[in-house]
């Protein structure tokens, strides 16, 4: 296990009163919507630093999200206790000197390293015995719907109203940094716009088929688009088939550094994508993203900043899954049944927009 502070020297700032640690969920959409939690603080305590726990795959995104200090990286095991590694963890965060550790998550385990290092004011959900664990304890997390809900109740002061508006999550790339990734990897003399596609997904039936992505792709090549497929190594082999399809103006960008789906999705001029945590990248990067959606509902889960379309399937006669008539289960929605020829569309209204 690797425990290091990850700090952008641009966010560097002195520690004027005692720093808040935020313990995120780890999950990349999650993580970025967290960012609205670090701009409520910031937006509250100006002078006080705000640090999040992270782990080496969302590292990067702590680069580009204004107001956060530095990250804690450490990737702890799942599924199992690892005494040792919540241990080497809690000596890392002791030494930051915390006022406020603020556990998103409702796992005890969560609030395992928070509470070893003695981190005095510790604000988590009631839950899963973590009475003590968690010493700030908040109630009513069933009254609250969604994820985001959750994590604004923590990060207000107890028993507070929810702001009216809540501030978006936001990613910033500075221009000479997108310059010079495209010179790295040879893209500056690409011409004409430029569309990402995003076809990984975890959970069962996010995905959006990979043929759908493809016949997507070749149309979008067709009319003099630049086709960039982005996600991580999982996602290769998927890019593999879409370039295969594509043709010459698609060009395979996936790879185990996030940094790179980060710099792609920060030059796209429309971003496609499942509902994944690329979703909420492009859209706090401000990108008219396009999202697919299936069996998860876009209220529950779609980023809070807006997107440029939001696809589900359509409504049917017979559920396509169980069979019954009339049936409301969102679960049971299926991606494929979104056609290919919705999302162009999508896509055409994005590029028709641009300015000339």
């Amino acid at each position: 296990m690797n425990i290091h502070s990850y700090t952008s020297p641009a966010q560097e700032t002195g520690p004027a009163k005692a720093p808040i640690l935020i313990v995120p969920y780890m999950w990349l959409g999650d993580f970025v919507r967290c960012h609205t939690v670090v701009r409520l603080l910031r937006a509250r305590e100006p002078d006080r630093p705000v640090d999040l726990l992270t782990t080496e795959t969302a590292a990067p995104l702590l680069d580009y999200m204004p107001g956060v200090r530095k990250g804690i990286v450490c990737d702890l095991p799942r599924n199992r206790l690892a005494f040792a590694a919540h241990l080497a963890l809690a000596v890392r965060l002791k030494q930051e000197g915390y006022g406020q550790a603020l556990v998103m998550s409702r796992k005890w385990k969560a609030a395992l390293a928070p509470y070893l290092a003695g981190i005095r004011v510790r604000t988590g959900m009631f839950g899963e015995w973590r009475v003590g664990l968690i010493n700030d304890l908040r109630f009513g997390e069933r009254r609250l719907p969604r994820m985001i809900d959750c994590c604004v109740a923590l990060a207000s002061p107890a028993g507070a109203a929810a702001p009216a508006d809540l501030p978006l999550p936001e990613l910033v790339v500075p221009p000479a940094e997108q310059q010079a990734w495209r010179r790295r990897r040879g893209l500056e003399a690409a011409t004409g716009p430029v569309v990402t596609l995003a076809p990984g997904a975890v959970g069962p039936g996010k995905a959006w088929p990979v043929a759908h992505y493809a016949e997507l792709a070749r149309a979008v090549a067709a009319e003099d688009a630049n086709v960039w497929i982005i996600g991580g190594p999982r996602e290769k082999a998927l890019a593999a088939e879409i370039v295969g399809v594509a043709g010459e103006r698609a060009r395979d960008l996936t790879g185990d550094d996030l940094r790179e789906a980060i710099l792609a999705l920060s030059c796209a001029d429309a971003a496609v994508s499942n509902d994944s945590g690329l979703m909420h990248i492009a859209a706090a990067l401000g990108r008219p993203a396009i999202a697919v959606f299936g069996p998860t509902s876009p209220w529950h889960w779609a980023p809070l900043n807006p997107l440029a379309a939001v696809l589900e399937p359509p409504p049917t006669t017979t559920c396509p899954t169980c069979g019954r008539s009339g049936c409301t289960d969102v679960r049971h929605r299926r991606t494929a049944d979104v056609a290919p020829a919705r999302v162009l569309d999508a896509v055409r209204g994005v590029l028709d927009g641009l300015t000339p």
